[in-house]
């Protein structure tokens, strides 16, 4: 019983550390929208985070490939949504859209965490979370419409705004498979075995691109930021962030990830010269509102 609060402590630290580190990847999405493609940049990220993490995950890779091989069904799900699906459409996500519209539209993925958690393991919709899943929904509307809302009528949203929302489902249906990890799994074969795996799952597309597009120009700028995805955004993210799935379960875990707007929006003021407006402060009004009203506990009678 003494370990628990520690453990919960430890849980809500690496999920908020991880939250933190993935603010500056939407600035990079954003940033190096014209000077490396999507596909490519996700591509040599995961390539760092594999040279980076290969000398501390090998071994129990190699020891565990008996478990590894049991569970390849699983490995290749996850490993297809988190590893070569999710950032690369943040990527493409942030060839059409600001940096802020994609740290805020991201979280309302614990939102799609409630919904699935219900449609598929039954869990309890509560009136709060009703609530809550309504005032998020409002918020991310009047965000992608820039609080004109006749333009649902036009359905004019960016491009890039409805890829981030597919991003978001994307991370929330890999979040709640993290909690069913098996057991006898440890976390380092896991990981670097996700890492590989989502890897040679993208190769085939960074080879389409590289035939499709311009050489990409290795300057001192760009190898800095893919350096910053593979080595922060990439391993040391996803490592906290599992280890949050773990201990606190992916609904109590994605609370920290609705910081992500604070550290993004600062951040996008900061480096890239982006505008805050009023319609951006009602968007997070809306989200965080929902957010707190959807994870209160009712009080048992």
């Amino acid at each position: 019983m003494k370990g628990k609060p520690p453990n919960r402590l430890i849980g809500y630290l690496c999920a908020l550390s991880a939250t933190a580190i993935w603010s500056g990847n939407f600035i990079i999405a954003r940033g190096l929208n014209e000077s490396i493609p999507p596909v490519s940049l996700a591509f040599w990220r995961w390539v760092v985070a594999v040279l980076v993490f290969l000398p501390f995950a090998a071994k129990p890779l190699v020891a565990e490939r008996a478990t590894l091989k049991k569970h390849l069904p699983y490995l290749l799900v996850t490993s297809c949504l988190g590893i070569t699906i999710f950032n690369t459409l943040i990527y493409i996500a942030g060839q059409t859209t600001t940096a802020i519209n994609l740290s805020l539209i991201s979280i309302s993925f614990p939102i799609f965490i409630v919904i699935l958690q219900r449609l598929f393991y039954g869990e309890e919709i509560t009136v709060y979370k009703a609530i809550g899943i309504l005032l998020v929904v409002v918020g991310v509307v009047l965000l992608i419409t820039k609080g004109e809302f006749a333009k649902l009528k036009e359905l004019s949203f960016a491009i890039g705004d409805i890829w981030m929302v597919l991003a978001a489902l994307v991370f929330a249906i890999y979040s709640i498979l993290l909690k069913r990890k098996p057991q006898e799994l440890s976390i380092r074969a896991f990981q670097l075995s996700t890492f590989l795996i989502g890897l040679f799952l993208l190769f085939p597309f960074f080879l389409w691109e590289v035939s499709v597009t311009p050489p990409v120009q290795f300057e001192v700028r760009t190898l800095l930021a893919i350096l910053y995805v593979g080595v922060f955004a990439a391993l040391t993210a996803f490592l906290l962030w599992n280890r949050a799935i773990m201990i606190l379960g992916p609904t109590k875990a994605g609370m920290n990830y609705y910081t992500l707007p604070l550290f993004s929006g600062l951040l996008a003021f900061l480096v890239l010269g982006e505008s805050i407006t009023m319609v951006h402060f009602y968007s997070v009004l809306f989200i965080l509102t929902g957010i707190i009203t959807a994870n209160k506990t009712v009080p048992k009678s």
